[in-house]
């Protein structure tokens, strides 16, 4: 169990995730969906990740089956996009990312992967980092709205908890797992150890891919991050096949039907109404624009789109190009 004393400022600075972290809930998913009981939970992304290509072969041989993880590989920074968060973990000290895999690695059988990747061999950091960013596309893109919008519903429960309750309730109702006794947070976690918060607060992470266990992390000059396990609603079954996703990809298609919508429709306006990051949508918009399905024009500080006429017609359902 971990105890983990807060402080006064703690309390005064807590807070929720904006959003899901695509890279922490790679790394995470790739780990829980392994579980059973996790997998029955989500059997649609347990299905995707049992089908996911070689590529991302990685993540199984170099992380554990369950229990901790390196916390270079669960960053905070980089919530932007799954290249944002690969490009922070790419920036890890190499006496960090040695550090933390000797810990994680010590009860697990040794492998030439494993000795690689403990001496922070490149190569082995770009074939991970290539597994992450194949394993998001296949298991976690197709859900990713799916996913934040049961974020955002969740933060929203918890918030009308602490407006009622304070403190105390919001703390004692996060999960079972997890128990307020002031000025102790007890923890029932994969590892046992005494921490002291640093006055930074606590940036809770409700986490449908967190695994079984809360996952607590403290480093100095930051908050503490506390992951916790939730249970997301499962994803809405597929009404029928949607040719145009099979065309340009779900989440492009998503972006391409929200600019038919009344509206002005800036890149940060499509990335928050599809619960996609901003450089996410900017480079979906930039796809659709190079196919000619879009135009955008720089109006003030932002970037605005909008269908050009082949868009529309796509969109349509058309037989014939405009004028063809």
């Amino acid at each position: 169990m971990i105890s983990l004393r807060l402080t006064a400022a703690d309390l005064t600075r807590i807070r929720f995730g904006s959003r899901p972290h695509p890279v922490g809930n790679t790394i995470l998913a790739s780990q829980a969906l392994r579980d059973p009981v996790v997998a029955a939970r989500m059997p649609e992304l347990a299905t995707r990740a049992q089908a996911a290509p070689a590529s991302t072969a990685a993540l199984r041989h170099l992380l554990p089956a369950r229990g901790l993880l390196p916390d270079f590989l669960t960053p905070v920074q980089g919530i932007e996009s799954v290249a944002a968060g690969i490009e922070n973990i790419r920036a890890t000290p190499r006496r960090q990312i040695t550090a933390e895999l000797t810990a994680t690695y010590a009860k697990l059988p040794p492998s030439l992967w494993r000795r690689r990747f403990v001496s922070a061999d490149p190569e082995m950091l770009d074939l991970l980092m290539t597994a992450v960013d194949h394993y998001f596309e296949a298991v976690l893109a197709p859900a990713w709205s799916h996913l934040t919008a049961a974020h955002r519903a969740h933060v929203d429960l918890r918030a009308r908890t602490y407006a009622r309750s304070g403190v105390d309730g919001l703390l004692n109702e996060l999960h079972p797992a997890i128990r307020w006794r002031p000025p102790i947070l007890e923890i029932d976690s994969w590892w046992s150890a005494e921490l002291t918060g640093n006055g930074e607060g606590i940036l809770l992470i409700p986490g449908p891919l967190a695994g079984l266990r809360p996952r607590v992390l403290v480093r100095p000059g930051q908050p503490v991050l506390l992951v916790y396990p939730v249970i997301a609603p499962p994803e809405p079954p597929p009404t029928r096949t949607d040719p145009l996703a099979q065309l340009l990809g779900g989440t492009r298609a998503a972006v391409l039907r929200r600019l038919a919508e009344p509206g002005r429709h800036t890149t940060t306006a499509v990335g928050r109404h599809l619960g996609i990051s901003t450089s996410s949508a900017s480079e979906h918009a930039a796809a659709l624009r190079a196919a000619g399905l879009v135009d955008s024009e720089r109006i003030g500080g932002a970037k605005v789109h909008r269908l050009t006429p082949l868009g529309i017609h796509l969109l349509a359902g058309g037989s014939r190009p405009p004028g063809g």
